[in-house]
């Protein structure tokens, strides 16, 4: 069985406190992704920063309108580093996402990657060709103008 992995890069001209303080709060994941997925947090996380063991639930509409809920661990976190989510319950078979931060000259480089894997064998894999593949990609540019929108361009 196949996996997948999506790279994206940012540069960001804000400060690292500035940068991880964002990021690193579950609220805000609302804001950097596309409405037309229907996301929204469920889970009823009194702390503002992740840390490791942190179940997050969410509802979100990836295709056809249709909700799905979805589950992820916070695994790892060095503070003002990075972070890791992994799915425990949702649509993929796999889904690991890092998020890094360093600081950079006039700013901060953001980094995601995530590592992922269709469900249904080979059909997954015909699907991740036609459409989840693109969908990701979509995903992640759209938060790459949202970031923008908070904290300029560089």
């Amino acid at each position: 069985m196949a996996f997948y992995q999506l790279e994206q890069t940012q540069k960001i001209p804000a400060s690292l406190d500035a940068v991880w303080d964002f990021i690193s709060s579950p609220m805000n994941l609302k804001e950097i992704t596309p409405d037309y997925l229907g996301f929204e947090v469920t889970s009823n996380n009194n702390e503002n920063k992740m840390y490791p063991g942190m179940i997050i639930t969410y509802k979100v509409s990836p295709l056809f309108g249709i909700k799905l809920s979805w589950m992820t661990e916070i695994t790892h976190v060095k503070d003002k580093e990075y972070f890791v989510d992994e799915q425990r319950v949702g649509p993929y078979s796999l889904w690991h996402h890092q998020h890094k931060i360093v600081a950079i000259e006039g700013g901060v480089l953001m980094t995601d990657i995530v590592t992922y894997q269709p469900p249904f064998g080979f059909l997954g894999a015909i699907a991740n060709t036609l459409i989840i593949k693109n969908k990701l990609k979509e995903i992640f540019d759209y938060r790459t103008v949202a970031v923008e929108k908070r904290f300029g361009k560089m």
